[in-house]
Protein backbone atom coordinates (compact mmCIF):
# COMPACT_ATOMS: atom_id res chain seq x y z
CA UNK A 1 0.00 0.00 0.00
CA UNK A 2 1.43 3.35 -0.99
CA UNK A 3 1.71 6.16 1.53
CA UNK A 4 2.54 8.77 -1.11
CA UNK A 5 -0.25 11.16 -0.08
CA UNK A 6 1.26 11.50 3.42
CA UNK A 7 4.75 12.13 2.05
CA UNK A 8 6.59 15.04 3.69
CA UNK A 9 6.70 18.39 1.94
CA UNK A 10 9.92 19.78 0.56
CA UNK A 11 12.99 18.16 -0.86
CA UNK A 12 14.84 15.33 0.85
CA UNK A 13 18.12 16.18 2.54
CA UNK A 14 19.57 12.90 1.24
CA UNK A 15 18.46 10.56 -1.51
CA UNK A 16 20.40 7.32 -1.95
CA UNK A 17 20.04 3.81 -3.31
CA UNK A 18 20.17 0.76 -1.02
CA UNK A 19 23.01 -1.43 -2.28
CA UNK A 20 24.00 -5.08 -1.75
CA UNK A 21 26.86 -4.02 0.54
CA UNK A 22 24.22 -2.60 2.94
CA UNK A 23 22.61 -5.99 3.60
CA UNK A 24 22.82 -8.71 6.20
CA UNK A 25 23.45 -12.37 5.24
CA UNK A 26 19.73 -12.78 4.46
CA UNK A 27 19.83 -9.99 1.88
CA UNK A 28 17.82 -7.50 3.97
CA UNK A 29 19.00 -3.91 4.39
CA UNK A 30 20.51 -3.39 7.86
CA UNK A 31 18.49 -1.14 10.15
CA UNK A 32 21.82 0.30 11.28
CA UNK A 33 22.58 1.41 7.71
CA UNK A 34 19.25 3.25 7.58
CA UNK A 35 19.86 4.81 10.99
CA UNK A 36 23.28 6.02 9.81
CA UNK A 37 21.65 7.65 6.76
CA UNK A 38 19.14 9.35 9.08
CA UNK A 39 21.99 10.60 11.28
CA UNK A 40 23.72 12.07 8.23
CA UNK A 41 20.51 13.84 7.13
CA UNK A 42 19.81 15.21 10.60
CA UNK A 43 23.42 16.23 11.08
CA UNK A 44 23.34 18.14 7.81
CA UNK A 45 20.24 20.09 8.87
CA UNK A 46 21.65 20.72 12.37
CA UNK A 47 25.03 21.81 10.98
CA UNK A 48 23.36 24.45 8.79
CA UNK A 49 21.24 25.71 11.69
CA UNK A 50 24.18 25.74 14.15
CA UNK A 51 26.47 27.26 11.52
CA UNK A 52 29.19 24.83 12.49
CA UNK A 53 30.13 21.48 13.89
CA UNK A 54 27.51 19.34 15.68
CA UNK A 55 27.52 15.96 17.38
CA UNK A 56 24.67 13.48 17.80
CA UNK A 57 23.84 13.04 21.49
CA UNK A 58 20.49 11.21 21.46
CA UNK A 59 17.95 9.42 19.29
CA UNK A 60 14.41 8.59 20.36
CA UNK A 61 12.94 5.17 19.62
CA UNK A 62 12.53 3.85 16.08
CA UNK A 63 10.11 1.32 14.67
CA UNK A 64 10.50 -0.03 11.16
CA UNK A 65 7.19 -0.12 9.25
CA UNK A 66 8.43 -1.38 5.87
CA UNK A 67 11.48 -3.25 4.66
CA UNK A 68 14.04 -1.58 2.43
CA UNK A 69 15.28 -3.78 -0.39
CA UNK A 70 18.39 -3.67 -2.55
CA UNK A 71 17.76 -1.18 -5.34
CA UNK A 72 15.16 0.87 -3.42
CA UNK A 73 15.56 4.63 -3.53
CA UNK A 74 15.72 5.91 0.06
CA UNK A 75 14.80 9.56 0.72
CA UNK A 76 15.46 11.23 4.07
CA UNK A 77 13.59 14.33 5.18
CA UNK A 78 14.77 16.44 8.12
CA UNK A 79 12.79 19.11 9.97
CA UNK A 80 14.20 21.15 12.85
CA UNK A 81 11.60 21.01 15.61
CA UNK A 82 13.35 22.95 18.37
CA UNK A 83 16.54 24.80 19.22
CA UNK A 84 17.85 25.05 22.76
CA UNK A 85 20.87 26.89 24.14
CA UNK A 86 23.34 24.33 22.72
CA UNK A 87 21.08 21.66 21.25
CA UNK A 88 18.99 21.16 18.12
CA UNK A 89 16.18 18.58 17.84
CA UNK A 90 15.62 17.28 14.32
CA UNK A 91 12.71 15.07 13.22
CA UNK A 92 13.79 12.72 10.43
CA UNK A 93 11.63 10.55 8.21
CA UNK A 94 12.93 7.79 5.93
CA UNK A 95 10.90 6.87 2.85
CA UNK A 96 11.50 4.17 0.23
CA UNK A 97 10.51 4.00 -3.41
CA UNK A 98 10.56 0.46 -4.72
CA UNK A 99 11.21 -0.63 -8.28
CA UNK A 100 7.44 -0.92 -8.71
CA UNK A 101 7.06 2.80 -7.89
CA UNK A 102 5.41 2.20 -4.52
CA UNK A 103 6.36 4.83 -1.93
CA UNK A 104 6.26 3.96 1.77
CA UNK A 105 7.38 5.56 4.99
CA UNK A 106 9.97 3.23 6.50
CA UNK A 107 10.64 4.87 9.87
CA UNK A 108 11.06 8.17 11.69
CA UNK A 109 12.86 9.41 14.78
CA UNK A 110 13.91 12.57 16.55
CA UNK A 111 17.66 13.07 16.75
CA UNK A 112 19.27 15.53 19.17
CA UNK A 113 22.48 17.29 18.15
CA UNK A 114 24.71 19.58 20.20
CA UNK A 115 26.71 22.42 18.66
CA UNK A 116 30.42 21.89 19.24
CA UNK A 117 33.05 24.61 19.52
CA UNK A 118 36.67 24.56 18.39
CA UNK A 119 37.61 23.20 21.83
CA UNK A 120 35.33 20.18 21.33
CA UNK A 121 32.88 21.34 24.02
CA UNK A 122 29.23 22.37 23.62
CA UNK A 123 28.75 25.94 22.42
CA UNK A 124 25.65 28.14 22.23
CA UNK A 125 23.55 28.04 19.06
CA UNK A 126 22.84 31.52 17.69
CA UNK A 127 19.13 32.34 18.08
CA UNK A 128 17.31 33.06 14.83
Amino acid sequence: MSSASARPEGEPVIRTIAMPADTNPNGDIFGGWLMAQMDLAGGSAALRRARGRVATVAVDSMSFHHAVHVGDEVSLYATIISVGRTSIRVFIEAWRRGRDGEVDKVTSATFVFVAIGADGRPRPVDPE
